[in-house]
């Protein structure tokens, strides 16, 4: 099948993220696979090649911003551990001179040296010490521009929910650039977490303005949390929309083989390529804000973008009943490969 869906699309439709209502637009564009020469993205090595470098990727960031802002994207989601994606975003920005809402995060440190077989490619670290080097570093990068700074990937175990200290630096983050608060979720526990977390307060005053989990049609455990917070004013943004790769063309040998079958034909039935209607399917849910795209090549990005033009049915609704157990999904994930 494998559309390449080059023709004019509508725009992705502008909203308003939490509390802060930050303005975004619903389909944004994330840089952890382009940051870095490592990422665990199916087909990647294909996309990339040998063209690893510094230079080679961020030749390929601006290609990607470019098509994106020209496409009418207005969201970018960036964090510390994505390599070199912070200071690709603000150069790109420095030359451009366009002010997209720009999202990071703190709490991981990219150790992989710019290797794709690094031993350890980040390491997490969720605490005050952690907290004041990353927001300098990135704030030193991105200033004004730097919008919502999110605790990357906080989950129960690492205490950064129970941590006074942190609340009241980012508090002060706030209060003193502006900027919104928020956390990003993984694992099987993501729910857990975010109830925990719709309940963490500074002064009496919500700490969190938004928060970016994964949820796709594989991995939907988190959508009642996600509900719930964003009926209390916490925005949601969505990551991991095609499941690394999974819930596209070449992912479809990966799948079961009715869920291949059924997305496919949903595919064939809108005239898009099947990580549209993946992300279509997030888009869809009422309470999601934004959906991240992942895409590593301009082509990948504008089957994405195609998905604001999906019409979702109660047809294409059938494709929720595939979704895996949050423990399957969440092993089957840790299991692919860095490339």
């Amino acid at each position: 099948m494998a559309r390449m869906n080059r023709r004019a699309h509508s725009k992705p439709e502008s909203t308003k993220l939490g509390r802060r209502q930050l303005p975004v637009t619903r389909i944004g564009v994330g840089l952890a696979a382009v940051g870095r020469p490592g990422y665990i993205t199916l087909g990647r090595d294909r996309d990339l090649g040998d063209d690893r470098g510094v230079e080679d990727l961020k030749r390929r960031a601006f290609e990607l911003l470019d098509t994106a802002w020209a496409r009418g994207v207005r969201y970018v989601d960036a964090a510390r551990s994505y390599g070199r994606a912070e200071a690709f975003l603000s150069a790109w920005l420095d030359e451009r001179g366009h002010r997209p809402s720009v999202g990071s995060k703190w709490g991981y440190t990219y150790t992989a040296d710019w290797k794709v077989d690094a031993e350890h490619h980040e390491v997490k670290d969720h605490g005050i010490d952690v907290l004041e080097r990353q927001c300098k570093e990135s704030l030193d990068l991105l200033g004004d521009r730097l919008g919502l700074y999110q605790i990357h990937s906080a989950t129960l175990d690492s205490g950064v929910l129970d941590d006074a200290k942190v609340h009241r630096r980012l508090a002060e983050l706030r209060a003193e650039h502006g900027i919104a608060i928020g956390l990003s979720l993984s694992g099987p526990k993501q729910g857990e977490t975010l109830e925990r977390a719709i309940d963490v307060t500074v002064d009496g005053a919500p700490l969190f303005d938004a928060v970016q989990a994964t949820y796709n049609l594989l991995e939907t455990s988190v959508a009642a949390s996600l509900q719930r917070a964003r009926a209390a004013g916490i925005g949601v943004i969505v990551k991991e929309g095609v499941a690394n790769g999974r819930l596209t063309e070449r992912g479809l040998g990966t799948l079961p083989p009715e869920l291949a079958r059924v997305l496919a034909a949903r595919a064939e039935a809108h005239d898009v390529t099947v990580d549209a209607v993946a992300i279509a399917a997030v888009l869809s849910r009422p309470w999601v804000d934004v959906v991240l795209s992942g895409a590593v090549t301009v082509a990948q990005l504008d089957m994405n973008l195609a998905a604001s033009d999906v019409a979702w049915s109660d047809e294409d609704e059938r494709l929720r009943d595939f979704a895996e157990a949050p423990d399957r999904y969440w092993k089957t994930r840790k299991a692919l490969p860095w490339t």
